[in-house]
């Protein structure tokens, strides 16, 4: 491993950290900058993200600042480390802008001329051989750059929970494509098993984009802002969704998820440290039964049911 490079930085010192695109992964970048802040306080983090991406890191105090991805943001913070998490070409651009003497980006990035921290893979600095999950390839960044290694946290998110007036769940019911997407009608089967059986209101969330006109007899929030959604999610007894955004958001609020893979790497992406169950078939995400989505629904505890007491 190279010299510590925290331990060039001086107190105070301003680092910022490039996480562009998904939502998921801006989720997952939480733990990373967790780790940091508590092994160094007194570093001033500024996280380079999307206006559309940002409330995932709103109210968060590990995040001392929240970063357009421009260059007069970046040259505004004038960080002594930039940290690049992404890779990509306007990722670079943005990194460059912020005139860092130290820049850090993982080995197999593009464009490698332009860092003077190369980071290995995170199996090697994890000593494992195995796939790692995304949280965990995002920490490993920052135990390379010299945060003691240690468990790698939930990720952490922050929004009032909403309060209804009776237990509800969360159903996410779309995917960035096909091959990641549930069947609606059987969605539907399992919001009826739901209330029906346990007493717990469906309730369905899409984007601004999504068709929602299927979901028409129960709740649903379209196109819902993002730091509602957070709050939506933190008050959830349960959420139930494609492997996408939204269940990486339940999970770092410690909810129970049930998440449907289809095509995605489940290794990479399962929920992260909360009580879960993860469904998959050989034969496709179509090929998962509402039976057995039902069952790891009733397998997740604790959960209110209709059922009256004796």
């Amino acid at each position: 491993m190279t010299t510590n490079v925290l331990d060039r930085l001086p107190s105070g010192a301003r680092v910022a950290i490039i996480r562009l695109r998904s939502l998921g992964d801006c989720v997952l970048t939480t733990p990373a900058v967790a780790l940091l802040k508590q092994a160094r306080p007194d570093l001033r983090i500024g996280v380079v993200v999307e206006d559309c991406f940002a409330p995932v890191f709103a109210g968060n105090p590990d995040v001392d600042q929240i970063l357009a991805p421009n260059a007069a943001s970046l040259g505004r913070f004038r960080p002594q480390l930039a940290v690049n998490l992404h890779g990509g070409a306007t990722s670079v651009r943005l990194m460059l802008a912020a005139a860092s003497g130290l820049r850090a980006g993982f080995g197999h990035f593009r464009f490698q001329p332009m860092y003077n921290v190369r980071i290995p893979r995170a199996q090697e600095i994890l000593c494992v051989d195995r796939t790692v999950h995304t949280a965990e390839h995002l920490a490993s960044a920052m135990f390379y750059l010299g945060v003691p290694q240690t468990e790698i946290p939930r990720a952490r998110l922050f929004a009032a929970p909403v309060s209804r007036p009776r237990p509800y769940a969360v159903l996410h019911p779309f995917a960035s494509e096909p091959a990641k997407t549930w069947p609606r009608e059987n969605f539907l089967a399992v919001a009826k098993h739901l209330e029906d059986d346990l007493g717990i209101e469906p309730l369905f969330v899409g984007a601004a984009g999504d068709d929602l006109s299927a979901f028409g007899p129960h709740t649903c929030f379209q196109g819902a802002p993002l730091e509602e959604l957070k709050s939506l999610l933190a008050g959830a007894a349960l959420f139930i969704g494609n492997d996408s955004g939204p269940a990486h958001i339940a999970a770092a609020f410690g909810r129970p998820v049930v998440v449907l893979f289809g095509s995605s790497d489940i290794e990479n992406w399962r929920p992260w440290r909360t009580e879960n169950s993860v469904l998959t078939s050989a034969q496709g995400i179509h090929a998962i039964e509402v039976s057995e989505v039902a069952a790891a629904i009733d397998a997740l505890a604790p959960l209110p049911s209709a059922q009256p007491s004796a």
